[in-house]
């Protein structure tokens, strides 16, 4: 049902934790599976230095958690913008049908949090 790529995620995830003084973070939620999930971001010149996360909900959500951290870290804001949630299931070679939801909400997430920052640099 899950690819190896997921499942490596699943059992060892990357960059969980929370970052005390993030410059953004960012909460979503999907009520129907109750999976919820934040991400802190630490930017330094417009580049994602540093980037935790920690979810409530299934192995997939976990899993695409883990998979966006690893995604966005080093890259510059705008280039975290443009991963999309087909981008972290691709990266994960895939989840099942009704899993694609929980990829929705790691790219949904990290978007979150970089809007918080833009908030707070205003």
């Amino acid at each position: 049902m899950y690819t190896d790529k997921v499942m490596d995620h699943f059992e060892n995830p990357r960059n969980v934790g929370e970052i005390s003084d993030a410059n953004g973070i960012g909460q979503v939620g999907n009520p129907t599976c109750g999976d919820i999930m934040k991400i802190y971001l630490k930017v330094d010149n417009d580049v994602i230095t540093d980037i935790k996360f920690k979810t409530f909900g299934c192995g997939a959500a976990i899993a695409t958690s883990s998979m966006v951290t690893e995604m966005a870290k080093g890259k510059t804001i705008e280039e975290a913008l443009r991963l999309s949630n087909q981008a972290v299931a691709e990266a994960l070679d895939g989840l099942p049908p009704q899993k694609m939801h929980c990829s929705n909400l790691a790219a949904d997430a990290l978007h979150a949090a970089i809007e918080n920052y833009r908030e707070k640099q205003k």
